[in-house]
């Protein structure tokens, strides 16, 4: 009689163990030397151009993974890259399409008085498969749609990254 209750004791321990590891999900990782590259790839970018930015890459976190500052670019730009990637993050849009759309609709300008957003261009988000893996800031290039088209052109050097759609 003890056998059957052996059997069934170990089957349940079994199917107990297997909600526990089906909570577990394998998502790719942000390295350093990815932030690093993305981040020297937009502030060329912007050089080529004749612009000097900041550039600010986050991991899917929110925590600042790569910083990176050309030189005389203000210091009030160190924060706004900053801001603009963790934006971009965690509404998981590019900032210039939510700074258009709070623009054209009174219900998403509301967006703006949260205290860590910045409706501004120049965040995107970086997704692998759809996933978000981090994002990507940069300002100081004399305007949204420069430091936007700077965060693009990085993006687009970094094999693996999801392309970013075109903005509205």
């Amino acid at each position: 009689m003890r056998k059957p209750i052996v059997i069934l004791m170990t089957t349940l321990a079994t199917l107990a163990a297997l909600p526990a590891a089906a909570q577990f999900r394998d998502l790719p990782e942000l390295t350093l030397e990815a932030a690093n590259r993305l981040a020297g790839s937009a502030i060329e970018t912007c050089r080529s151009q004749g612009r000097a930015i900041v550039v600010s890459v986050l991991d899917r976190g929110g925590n600042l993974v790569a910083l990176q500052r050309a030189d005389g670019v203000g210091p009030h730009n160190i924060e706004a890259s900053r801001r603009k990637a963790y934006t971009a993050l965690s509404t998981k849009n590019a900032t210039l399409d939510l700074a258009r759309q709070a623009q054209a609709n009174p219900d998403a300008r509301n967006l703006a008085t949260l205290p860590e957003l910045l409706l501004l261009g120049g965040g995107i988000p970086l997704l692998v498969g759809a996933q978000p893996v981090g994002a990507i800031g940069v300002a100081g290039g004399g305007g949204a749609s420069n430091d936007h088209a700077c965060a693009i052109a990085a993006i687009r050097t970094l094999p693996g990254l999801d392309q970013p759609h075109p903005t509205l």
